[in-house]
């Protein structure tokens, strides 16, 4: 059976490193490679609902001119996770037109983790908001998000690169990976052990999605930036930029070609 889609991209969780993966995808467009399908986790699926949304990717970054980590949470009255999303669920009606993952001009696959039967879900239908919400609940952070009477969380916890979902459909899958675990050194302190542990479970469960991508990308320069500081987007939106292009220079230098080749 041929592949559905020609082109599909694979945009992983990363929290406010997420904007590199407009960077990335700019990059792509400017040799002429676009998507048909996204799958995204957490961050992932962020960007790519503004994307599937009809955004150009550097459009994107419009929308977060202004907002703070503050404006999308808010302290929650719950024994679950410090922080309620409503606002963030607030901002993505606001500020995305489809309210459904399939009124998308792209289909979005959005990648969430259900808690209650411990296994990784695939949204590929339903409220936009609400389920990229639930694919961005960070364990302990985040109050967990209920979906049709089941409880949701951080789709990274057990695919945070979704390339899986979209290998079967696609000829050519792009990986865009911002979460590499790369920093030797991180605090000691309860958020900087959760955050190191989350890290941990995301590398690991990536490992089998980045070989089965056919260009991946990695972002190397993104350990430095806060969770908290969204007046780096521009920044991050360069690095993902920036690296996607070298990426694409090295595998036309060693391959002749842009996608990794098949054995």
């Amino acid at each position: 059976m041929s592949p559905s889609y020609e082109v599909g991209y694979a945009l992983s969780g990363g929290f406010i490193k997420g904007f590199a993966h407009l960077g990335a995808v700019q990059a792509l467009a400017e040799y002429d490679i676009h998507p048909q399908i996204i799958a995204g986790t957490s961050a992932g699926a962020l960007a790519g609902a503004f994307l599937a949304d009809g955004n150009e990717p550097y459009r994107c970054l419009d929308y977060f001119r202004g907002e703070t980590f503050r404006h999308m949470t808010r302290l929650a009255l719950s024994s679950s996770g410090f922080l309620s999303l409503e606002p963030f669920v607030h901002f993505l009606k606001e500020n995305i037109k489809a309210r459904r993952i399939e009124e998308l001009q792209i289909p979005l696959l959005v990648v969430a983790t259900d808690l209650d039967h411990g296994r990784s879900v695939v949204f590929h239908e339903g409220s936009l908001a609400e389920r990229i919400a639930a694919s961005c609940s960070m364990p302990i952070l985040f109050v967990p998000r209920e979906v049709d009477g089941t409880t949701y969380i951080d789709g990274g916890i057990l695919r945070n690169l979704p390339v899986s979902c979209l290998r079967r459909q696609c000829r050519n899958v792009v990986a865009v990976n911002v979460s590499p675990l790369q920093a030797p050194k991180y605090r000691k302190n309860l958020w900087g052990i959760a955050l190191r542990t989350y890290h941990f479970m995301f590398e690991s469960n990536s490992l089998p999605e980045r070989q089965a991508a056919d260009l991946l990308v990695e972002p190397r320069d993104l350990a430095g930036y806060s969770n908290t500081e969204m007046e780096k987007a521009e920044e991050i939106f360069l690095q993902g930029y920036r690296t996607c292009q070298e990426t694409i220079k090295q595998n036309l230098q060693k391959y002749t070609q842009i996608w990794k080749p098949r054995p």
